[in-house]
């Protein structure tokens, strides 16, 4: 069961500041979705501009 929480986990394309990133790709902040930063699986992800914010995952084809 454990792997389907963890298949659910890395399928999450919304994640707030301060949470561990559950998928390695490029996300952008939803204070500014132009900017695009490439996070690890398990990185934290960081305030944006000094600023919380929710990260988007972006899709293959660049868009969130």
């Amino acid at each position: 069961m454990k792997s389907i929480a963890l298949l659910r986990e890395r399928a999450t394309r919304v994640m707030p500041t301060g949470s561990h990133c559950p998928a390695s790709g490029l996300w952008s902040p939803d204070s500014d979705p132009d900017a695009v930063q490439l996070f690890a699986e398990g990185h934290v992800l960081p305030a944006y501009n000094g600023v919380p914010t929710l990260w988007r995952r972006r899709t293959s084809e660049g868009s969130a």
